[in-house]
């Protein structure tokens, strides 16, 4: 795409809503080597260039334990990408199909999720492999690898709840 809003033939764009139903704190900023979005790997690769996320105060006390994980979840916020472009043709073959099938940055809450190595954890600076933003990207949110992660709360109802009923 080479203009934000240009859309592609079969692609569909709609009015978004005026108003908002929540609010987000960006608690850091990703630093990468790119610096435009048609830089960007299409899908982050656990071998490509170490990037920094810089946490900002006070969340930088959260990292405690995490470094205990070798792959972490980075969630940011895609705050380049258009927001209205609901079907989209990745091959620009005129084909579509709907935003939420794809892993594209163009979406109604452009919410970027990576697994990400952790290579290392600097005061509030940690450093990965594996992201796929722009330089300068807000951070939303880190979590341990939900694979490698065991609940340290105690079990509730729900936690052994299988089937349908």
């Amino acid at each position: 795409m080479s203009s934000p809003m240009e859309l592609r033939p079969g692609e569909t764009a709609v009015n978004a809503p005026g108003d908002f139903n929540a609010g987000i704190y960006f608690i850091g900023r990703i630093r990468t080597p790119w610096t435009r979005r048609a830089e960007c790997p299409r899908q982050g690769r656990l071998d490509g260039p170490v990037c920094r996320i810089e946490l900002f105060e006070p969340w930088a006390a959260a990292l405690d334990g995490l470094a205990a994980y070798e792959r972490i979840e980075v969630l940011y916020w895609l705050h380049l990408s258009p927001r209205t472009i609901i079907r989209q043709s990745p091959r620009n073959d005129g084909v579509a199909q709907g935003a939420f099938s794809l892993r594209t940055p163009l979406r109604p809450n452009p919410i970027g999720t990576q697994m990400a190595a952790l290579v290392g954890i600097d005061g509030p600076v940690l450093h990965v492999r594996g992201l796929d933003c722009v330089d300068g990207t807000p951070l939303l949110d880190l979590k341990p690898d939900r694979c490698a992660y065991t609940p340290l709360a105690a079990p509730q109802p729900g936690d052994s709840h299988a089937g349908d009923s």
